[in-house]
């Protein structure tokens, strides 16, 4: 076992299991995708480490327990259609790609899209397609989506979000100021479009969701 599959070991047990990650899927997900891959090079030994590491432009990959909490709450299957909003680095889409049938992903910093798709064609996720964009609009004509993961704060839960989600699906979504959020999962009941249950998850801090429908940049 090689130093980062052992970093890896230890990260799913102190961060994720020891704080209550539950769905074994998450944890085998998780244990699959080698996170030091996602970092730059000189920041691979703290890629398992209990904290955000910066992946240039400005923002972060997040926290590996924050990434577990966020995709056990989707509570995924492996047939669904996932849509995600900040594509970062890839790493959440490799975690979602292990767990659902198909994700798609917007990215509005394009040279952080093409590094993505670089590192995830290179790991073999070949059902993912990520494009450039504004994420807060969403992606109308893929939609209804079975879950949708924002990976940026948002002054408040996005209509053309909400509206995009099949009924029973679950939009994961921290939402508050710029400083801080709390992690708000919605699920949408039935086809009426305020028909939607909203739970709080935990406070957290994310960079801001930037675009039409999140914070003007």
């Amino acid at each position: 076992m090689n130093r980062y599959n052992r970093q890896r070991t230890r990260m799913i047990d102190t961060q994720l299991l020891g704080r209550g990650i539950s769905d074994e899927r998450v944890s085998k997900a998780m244990a699959a995708v080698p996170r030091h891959l996602f970092v730059d090079e000189g920041l691979q030994d703290q890629a398992y480490s209990d904290s955000p590491l910066p992946i240039g432009s400005r923002q972060t990959i997040s926290q590996p327990y924050i990434v577990a909490l966020m995709t056990e709450a989707l509570e995924l299957r492996g047939t669904e259609k996932v849509l995600e909003i900040g594509t970062g680095c890839g790493y959440q889409t490799a975690i979602l790609a292990e767990l659902a049938e198909r994700v798609l992903s917007i990215e509005r910093i394009a040279s952080l899209a093409f590094r993505a798709q670089r590192t995830l064609d290179s790991l073999g996720y070949y059902n993912i397609l990520i494009r450039v964009g504004d994420g807060t609009y969403g992606w109308t004509e893929e939609a209804p989506f079975d879950a949708i993961i924002t990976t940026a704060g948002a002054p408040k839960i996005p209509e053309t979000l909400t509206g995009q989600l099949a009924v029973g699906g679950k939009l994961i979504i921290p939402v508050g100021d710029r400083s801080s959020q709390t992690l708000v999962k919605v699920t949408r009941l039935s086809e009426e479009p305020d028909d939607l249950k909203t739970e709080d998850l935990c406070g957290c801090r994310f960079v801001a969701l930037i675009g039409e429908y999140g914070w003007k940049d």
